[in-house]
């Protein structure tokens, strides 16, 4: 079978594929708190205690699911996971993006790093999408079913590790070993790599991407570019574009160049060899 080459897509999940932070849509409505309310109690205690931020978030959800009376089971965050909305043209961009890689003769893998929870992710109609999704986890007890401790947190820099772990193709993040060993070759090489964020929280990835050689694209709301804009002034990324997913947007076009790239790379060594 003759080789074909590997384009590993990354993504951000909050504010990159849907609108708002995951837990907005439905699971702080459930507390009866604004997203605001919310956040601000998160960031108190953060500030208070010395906690990090998003290990903050994570004691909040318990603490005050805790308080109100609803049971923070992993069925119930699943079940949060349907009331996501997603930027337009996130629920076909999968499939045309993989068609157009398979007509190039160019593997397309879509991976997920996020801050957000996985068990809220796990429930969204898109999650069977990614080959991995890296986010945010909860340890339950077997007997409550409730988190008893954080089973993994990812924070912004943090999520250079999976940069790593997908690139030599170590995706278990129970194998320490040979993720941090030096690799001579990769299961997908640093320029075949794309990673879409949305700004400062992405930075370190962005940048580590960029910096390696692959694509770093910030996405932002219609007509608020200026939220990414100064990604470009610091160097941190390649694009900056709308974050719309439609057939024939400025975001698709890149993606498209992105993998003819790579496909004419292919050809062109194999014709060195």
């Amino acid at each position: 079978m003759a080789y074909k080459p590997i384009v590993a897509i990354m993504y951000d999940f909050d504010k990159t594929l849907c609108g708002e932070d995951m837990q907005n849509y439905s699971f702080i409505p459930a507390l009866g708190m604004t997203p605001q309310e919310f956040w601000g109690a998160t960031g108190k205690f953060s500030a208070e205690s010395g906690v990090e931020r998003i290990l903050s978030y994570m004691y909040m959800m318990v603490k005050l699911s805790k308080e109100k009376g609803i049971n923070l089971t992993k069925e119930y965050l699943f079940s949060l996971g349907k009331d996501i909305r997603y930027f337009d043209g996130v629920r076909t961009w999968f499939k045309r993006i993989n068609d157009y890689g398979a007509a190039r003769g160019v593997i397309i893998e879509h991976y997920l790093i996020s801050s957000g929870n996985k068990e809220i992710i796990a429930g969204c109609d898109i999650a069977n999408e990614f080959k991995e999704i890296y986010a945010c986890e909860f340890h339950f007890d077997k007997e409550t079913k409730l988190p008893v401790w954080p089973k993994l947190a990812i924070n912004y820099t943090a999520k250079t590790q999976f940069y790593f772990r997908i690139s030599k193709g170590v995706l278990d993040v129970k194998e320490d070993n040979a993720v941090n060993r030096k690799s001579e070759k990769r299961r997908i090489p640093h320029n075949n790599i794309i990673f879409i964020g949305d700004g400062m929280t992405d930075v370190p990835i962005m940048y580590l991407v960029k910096k390696n050689g692959g694509t770093s694209i910030a996405v932002y709301p219609k007509n608020e570019e200026e939220k990414v804009s100064y990604l470009i002034e610091d160097d941190r990324i390649n694009f900056n574009c709308s974050a719309n997913y439609r057939a024939g947007s400025k975001l698709e076009k890149i993606i498209k160049l992105q993998i003819e790239k790579v496909s004419v790379t292919n050809e062109l060594e194999k014709h060195l060899d």
